[in-house]
């Protein structure tokens, strides 16, 4: 057992198998239909969240862990003897990240514990988480681990590519005359984030293999001719997509890695079916 544990909350997306591999300690967001609560990722897997989201008249509401949720999760490893790193989703986005820190001064003096904005989303942060727990498996140091998550995300290019503006329009982003008119011209809305963690539109392209076509060529603007890694997180029953923008990719770039991931409820809550998540990464 590594001596540093790694933990981070459900919107990083991260499959389980990798999890459980390892030793990620994850907690939850919640999603609410109606008077029904899930805990994203544990009550609700994102297949049956989709179900559900498509059959719904209004939009599911998400919250944020408590600080007890967190605190419960760093007590038992800090009583372990176990030094923490906890990397949480962008604060700009979501009040986890201050759950994760409060929970932190609860346990001031009885633990060793680190709490890290990501400045991200979904699989963009869970990559990250990934890359902390090999190192923390191989030995690294607190420190070491914090620079790398910080060199990563200044690295990292990121596009999210939405495919229902419906979604985007009920979480109150767009206005519904936008929606509208952008749902009968097959605009697809390319989104990033910014250094400080905030959503932003990128451009609007007509037609899903443009806007493919149009994400390939930005990651060619960012990185150049440098082999990637190459992340990609998708939505159940879009694997399709995700498998065409992967297939584009891959015959641009020389892709060192690979791995798939879905989509979970929070996310796709303010996404909507069908979007896809591209996450690279230039390989050393």
């Amino acid at each position: 057992m590594a001596t540093i544990a790694i933990v981070t909350d459900s919107t990083a997306d991260i499959p389980k198998e990798i999890r459980d591999r390892l030793g990620i300690s994850m907690v939850p967001l919640k999603v609410a239909f109606g008077n029904d609560t899930y805990l994203d990722n544990i009550d609700l897997q994102p297949a049956e969240f989709y179900q559900k989201l498509v059959q719904s008249s209004s939009l599911p509401t998400t919250s944020q862990p408590s600080p007890a949720d967190f605190f419960e999760v760093f007590k038992k490893l800090t009583d372990e003897g176990r030094t923490v790193v906890s990397i949480q989703l962008s604060g700009t986005l979501s009040g986890t990240y201050q759950s994760a820190l409060i929970a932190k001064s609860m346990l001031e003096g009885e633990g060793d514990i680190t709490v890290v904005d990501s400045k991200s989303a979904s699989y963009g942060y869970g990559m990250l988480v990934v890359a902390a727990a090999e190192m923390a498996a191989e030995g690294a140091s607190v420190d070491e681990i914090v620079e790398e998550i910080h060199r990563l995300r200044r690295e990292m290019r990121l596009y999210f590519l939405v495919d229902k503006l419906e979604y985007l329009q009920k979480g109150g982003r767009i206005g519904k005359a936008a929606a509208v008119v952008g749902s009968l011209l097959n605009i697809k809305p390319i989104l990033s984030i910014d250094d400080d963690g905030g959503i932003f539109p990128v451009e609007k392209v007509r037609g899903h293999k443009r806007a493919m076509a149009r994400i390939a060529e930005l990651l060619e603007a960012d990185i150049g001719a440098r082999p990637i890694h190459l992340n990609i997180a998708l939505t159940p029953g879009f694997d399709e997509g995700a498998k065409e923008m992967a297939a584009l990719l891959k015959q641009r770039f020389g892709v060192r890695s690979y791995v798939e991931a879905q989509i979970g409820p929070v996310v796709g809550t303010h996404a909507g079916p069908g979007t896809i998540g591209v996450f690279v990464t230039p390989a050393k």
